[in-house]
């Protein structure tokens, strides 16, 4: 007979991309860390991103971390998801989720809906429901960490451009504010008191509407497993608009977190790992 202590520990494939230089963070850091950690719990292997569709079988379940924006490899990425599907792999965050992890879709769709959300088109037809501002950003539907991003005059589209860009008003906001959570369970809030330092980061005390505000994107969202960050920007007349729902590959600034608040983080993200595999 087997002891509890003999059974053999769920392994993981950690997915990550070490090398990738990230303007502000340190996603090397993050990972090493994280791995050191989920090392507790489980067996633990790291791969590149390009690596992850040819290795994933020989997993219990697949840590997709970070790694890097998704552009750099779609065609990897994509063989990735198709293999994961055709084998039932066991992918964390789960390949289910409404936001980043499908593009940035869900931005017309959560502006055209009336939530919270800085007004978003992608069709010039649209154009016109944009509030007049001082200028405009155009950006890739499929972009992350500003690639391709574009700022003009007036609200615009390229000819052809319908469904594939964005197009939103600048916004002036005071600071931006970023919720993260694992699962449905609020972890801690991070804000960035000066608007030309984006990662300068700090904690943020939330208030109640706060996180009333967070938790509407994150049970909007249909992301079984996983880790989500909900950031937004704070106005000037004191309301928050969403900026993004980050649910591929959230970094999540770690370093910025009391211990305390850090090892509780690592905690309920062993919990859910384990519940991917339960």
């Amino acid at each position: 007979m087997i002891a509890a202590s003999d059974a053999p520990r769920p392994s993981v494939l950690f997915v990550t991309d070490l090398a990738y230089e990230a303007r502000g963070r340190r996603y090397c850091d993050e990972d090493i860390f994280l791995t050191s950690r989920l090392r507790e719990a489980f067996d633990v292997a790291l791969c590149h991103p390009r690596d992850a569709a040819a290795l994933l079988d020989g997993f219990d379940a697949v840590v997709v971390r970070n790694s890097g924006p998704v552009l750099h490899y779609q065609e990897a990425y994509n063989a990735f998801r198709e293999r994961a599907r055709q084998s039932g792999a066991r992918v964390y965050n789960t390949l289910d989720g409404s936001g980043d992890m499908a593009g940035k879709q869900y931005l017309v769709d959560l502006s055209r809906a009336g939530f919270p959300v800085i007004p978003t088109v992608d069709r010039a037809a649209d154009l016109g429901l944009l509030p007049r501002a001082a200028g405009y950003v155009v950006k890739p539907k499929l972009g992350a960490d500003s690639v391709g991003l574009r700022h003009t005059e007036e609200p615009e589209l390229p000819e052809g451009a319908d469904g594939a860009l964005l197009v939103q008003p600048r916004i002036d906001f005071r600071y931006e504010v970023s919720f993260y959570f694992v699962g449905h369970d609020f972890q801690y809030a991070l804000h960035a008191p000066h608007p030309d330092r984006r990662w300068v980061l700090e904690p943020y005390v939330p208030t109640a509407a706060d996180l009333d505000f967070a938790r509407r994107f994150v049970e909007w969202n249909t992301l079984t497993h996983g880790i989500q960050r909900v950031d937004a920007c704070r106005t000037p007349e004191g309301g928050l608009l969403l900026v993004e729902l980050e649910d591929l590959n959230p970094y999540l600034s770690l370093d910025r977190v009391p211990e305390e608040v850090r090892e509780a983080f690592v905690t309920r993200m062993q919990v859910s790992v384990r519940e991917l595999l339960a």
